[in-house]
């Protein structure tokens, strides 16, 4: 239950984010085709304790059971009744957030064409499967004039894998209208402390928030994807491939960014050793900086962009200095230094990658020492005729299937 209520200034209402109709996952059964209603309309509670139908392995833990909680994530050591997000890490609980925020499903009569909207639903269409879907939700204190609708779904893939406990995890976005709870200092289902989306298991190496979470821009993750369809995002869960161990699973931005200043990766471990994969849009080329943090030793750049060959550039005596000329992608290039600053060219017009396309380019940062970095990554742009956006890329080693470059909107 709510411990306080902050009175505060009236916020502009957030735009409204409606996702493509097939988004969600439905014909599930029940009454409103997303499964079995897992509670009754309430605020911050949770369900009783569920069995998994298969058993997840969550970056070195191992879950056979979960609670669904009202607040828009599930948990793995008990219920979960926090209704302030946070970005993770936090301490409190081994969760996976779908959209945590103060969800409220008391009102069951206000602003609801249907009258089983405004609840929380589960199904397991089979063993493979789990879809927890948050239908047409309203926030604290009781308000429904603004809705979010939203699921999370998890997949075994341990047969895929060939590894017990290795799973898939889908968070998809029907329609986000509101962030902030009124006890989360919201006013009219925005401001305050604003929803967060990710996971959270316990560590800062194995812990995420989506792009935009904590600000008002998180309603931008139904216009948005890491797999070519609005609304839809995927995270492969591995025991060995931490988020930014390949091309296919990269660290995203921590915020959507206004275009200005490129794409800002906040506070992302590293280590040494092995790449950092980030992932923006693409353009002719891009200018990466390090604003705090270990120092950038080296990088890998992906293999079949036009030529797929690259220069590359350090920020010397203040003024850009050609490094290396025509290397190849896919290769590892070391710097031999450390350095703050550097430049990557060659992306050939000719290759149809237009600026202004949400295509992504992956790239492998190799660091210097063990840390938290803050990365900029800004395109450089050239004027040349609207091109389509191209249909595939290469990859970056045999087998690998470069899924981060899919379709995404162009942050903004």
């Amino acid at each position: 239950m709510k411990k306080s209520l902050i009175a505060m200034a009236v916020f502009a209402a957030c735009a409204s984010g409606t996702a493509a109709a097939d988004t969600l996952l439905s014909g599930l059964g029940g009454d409103r085709g997303f499964g079995t209603r897992i509670m009754e309309p309430n605020d911050d509670e949770s369900s009783e304790r569920l069995a998994l139908p298969f058993q997840i392995n969550f970056f070195g833990n191992a879950y056979n059971n979960y609670w669904v909680n009202n607040n828009g994530n599930i948990s793995f050591s008990g219920p979960l009744e926090d209704f302030t997000p946070a970005l993770f890490p936090i301490s409190q609980a081994a969760m996976i957030a779908p959209y945590w925020a103060d969800v409220d499903t008391r009102n069951q009569v206000d602003n609801l064409p249907n009258p089983f909207m405004n609840n929380v639903y589960l199904a397991n269409p089979d063993s493979k499967t789990v879809v927890v879907t948050w239908d047409t939700v309203g926030y604290y204190n009781q308000h429904n004039d603004k809705q979010n609708t939203f699921q999370l779904v998890l997949r075994d893939q341990s047969a895929t894998s060939g590894r017990a406990g290795d799973f898939d995890m889908e968070f998809r976005y029907g329609q986000l209208q509101w962030t902030t709870g009124d006890a989360s200092d919201g006013s009219n289902g925005v401001g305050g402390q604003p929803a967060v989306a990710g996971w959270n298991a316990g560590a800062v190496t194995n812990s995420y928030s989506l792009i935009g979470s904590g600000t008002q821009n998180v309603v931008g993750l139904v216009n948005d994807s890491n797999v070519g369809t609005d609304g839809v995002w995927r995270f492969q869960v591995r025991s060995e491939e931490l988020p930014g161990s390949a091309p296919y699973n990269p660290i995203l931005p921590g915020n959507i960014d206004d275009g200005t200043a490129g794409w800002v990766f906040e506070n992302i471990p590293v280590g040494t050793g092995t790449p950092v994969w980030i992932d923006p849009i693409v353009a002719t080329g891009y200018d990466y900086a390090i604003s705090n943090g270990p120092l950038v030793n080296g990088v890998t750049l992906l293999p079949g962009v036009g030529d797929g060959r690259y220069d590359i550039w350090l920020w010397q005596g203040g003024e850009w200095q050609l490094f290396a000329g025509d290397v190849a992608g896919g290769e590892h290039i070391e710097f031999g230094q450390s350095v703050d600053k550097f430049r990557v060219t060659g992306i050939e017009t000719s290759a149809e990658v237009n600026p202004l396309s949400p295509v992504a380019f992956s790239t492998g940062l190799w660091f210097d020492s063990i840390g938290n970095a803050t990365v900029t990554q800004t395109a450089l742009t050239v004027e040349v005729s609207p091109v389509p956006e191209p249909a595939t890329y290469g990859m970056l080693g045999a087998g690998l299937a470069v899924l981060a470059m899919a379709r995404r909107r162009r942050r903004g």
